[in-house]
C-alpha cells in the first residue's frame, strides 16, 4: 500500500485515478480547493483535502506531503486568465515539487500534455501562458533530485477506458480521460518509469507493456 498526494483532486483524471488507487489498496489523499467537491472525491474512497495550493508556500505543502510516498500533481487553473495560470501550473507546481523533497515524498508523477515543454506558442495566442507555464514546470521537475515521472497524454476525450495507447508516436492524437488515469496508475508501480516523460495516444498496445 502506497500513501500518494493527489493534487487537483476534483478533475476529470483525478476522480477516476483516485478510484484506481483506492480499488488498488492504496491510501489516497485528494487535494481540493472547493469544499463542495468533497464528497464527489470521498465517493471515490480517497480522503478530500481541503486547502489553496496556490495560496500555500512550500513549508504549507510539505505539510501536506509529510509521511507520504508519492504526489501526483493533476491540478489546472483551467485557463483563460495568464496570470492565474502562470500561478497554479507553474509557480504552485514548481512550489510543490521542493515541498515533495522536503517532505521526504520522493516520488513525484506529473499530469502534463504531449507537447509539453514547447516554447514556440506566440504571445499573442491564447494558449501561451498555459505552454509556457507547463514547460517551466516540466522543466524544473527533470533538474529536481525527486523519482519523477511526467505524463503527456494528447488531447483529452471523455471516451471509455480501453487499456491501450500507443507511448511511441510523434504527433497528438487523442486519448480519453479514463486511459490517462489508469497510465499514471500504472507507473506509480513501476519504478522503470522513473526519470522518463511518457508522451501517448490512443492506441493498440497494453498499457503495462507501452509504458513498460
Amino acid at each position: 500500500m502506497a500513501r500518494i498526494v493527489l493534487i487537483g483532486g476534483h478533475g476529470k483524471v483525478a476522480l477516476q485515478l483516485e478510484r484506481l488507487l483506492t480499488d488498488h489498496g492504496d491510501e489516497v489523499e485528494a487535494v481540493i480547493r472547493n469544499p463542495d467537491h468533497a464528497l464527489d472525491v470521498a465517493s471515490t474512497g480517497a480522503t478530500p483535502v481541503v486547502a489553496d495550493i496556490e495560496t500555500l508556500d512550500v513549508d504549507g505543502l510539505a505539510e501536506l506531503f509529510r509521511g507520504r510516498d508519492a504526489i501526483v500533481w493533476s491540478a489546472g487553473a483551467g485557463g483563460g486568465d495568464p496570470a492565474r495560470t502562470y500561478a497554479v501550473d507553474r509557480d504552485a507546481a514548481i512550489r510543490s515539487m521542493s515541498a515533495a523533497e522536503q517532505a521526504g515524498a520522493s516520488r513525484y508523477v506529473m499530469v502534463s500534455y504531449f507537447g509539453s515543454p514547447d516554447h514556440s506558442v506566440p504571445e499573442s495566442h491564447s494558449f501561451h501562458a498555459y505552454a509556457e507555464a507547463k514547460a517551466a514546470a516540466d522543466e524544473h521537475l527533470a533538474t529536481t533530485a525527486l523519482d519523477w515521472t511526467i505524463l503527456g497524454p494528447s488531447t483529452l476525450t471523455d471516451g471509455e477506458a480501453t487499456g491501450l495507447i500507443d507511448a511511441g508516436a510523434s504527433e497528438s492524437h487523442r486519448v480519453s480521460r479514463a486511459d490517462v488515469a489508469a497510465v499514471a496508475a500504472a507507473v506509480l508501480q513501476r519504478p522503470t518509469t522513473i526519470g522518463r516523460t511518457i508522451r501517448f495516444n490512443a492506441g493498440e498496445t497494453p498499457i503495462a507493456d507501452a509504458i513498460g
